[in-house]
């Protein structure tokens, strides 16, 4: 069975990104994969990583639970994230799970040769909201940013080079048949993610 893990970072269970979750876990489960939802902030997950876990990862002393979370990671065939763009980056709450959970030793090691991903073979998914419209948000260059560092350049260090991510734009002004439109689009995705591994 296909292992699949969701992680989810918004704080309004009543989003549209929220709805995007939904329509992932539908389709995950109609595959028959086995399927985790990570919501990071009903989970209130710590999202700050002090100098005291930082020092002990490097020595393989990581708390237990970021160790569960690295284990879900581990055991994925597919990883899915589910968040929205603000100021131009991760939710801060998503950004902390990562700094936490994508250790030294787990996702990357380094040596006098330079860093080398340890996560290869992974497939992952991102569906990302923007309050902009796309097509602007392209034509200023923040598209392109956003796929060199956050979508590519973050795990392709962490040796995945299966990426697959969309984003989803103008949700304030276009109407209700546009949003069951993407959601429908998220879901065809994940069933196609799913079937190709």
């Amino acid at each position: 069975m296909k292992q699949h893990v969701i992680i989810f970072a918004h704080p309004n269970n009543n989003s549209f990104t929220k709805a995007l979750v939904d329509e992932v876990v539908k389709s995950s489960e109609q595959f028959g994969a086995n399927t985790v939802v990570r919501n990071l902030y009903a989970m209130n997950f710590n999202p700050v990583l002090s100098q005291e876990e930082m020092q002990g990862a490097w020595q393989g002393i990581i708390p237990e639970e970021v160790l569960y979370e690295q284990k879900l990671i581990q055991q994925a065939d597919l990883i899915t994230l589910v968040y929205p763009v603000w100021w131009m980056g991760f939710p801060a709450m998503l950004k902390g799970y990562l700094d936490r959970v994508f250790t030294h030793g787990f996702a990357y090691q380094s040596s006098e040769q330079g860093s080398v991903g340890l996560l290869q073979g992974k497939k992952i998914q991102q569906f990302i909201n923007i309050g902009n419209n796309v097509e602007a948000y392209q034509a200023k260059g923040f598209a392109q940013a956003l796929d060199v560092c956050l979508v590519n350049g973050l795990f392709n260090y962490c040796g995945i080079t299966d990426i697959d991510h969309q984003l989803f734009g103008d949700l304030y002004v276009i109407s209700d048949q546009e949003r069951k439109n993407m959601l429908t689009q998220v879901g065809e995705k994940t069933l196609q993610n799913l079937t190709a591994l």
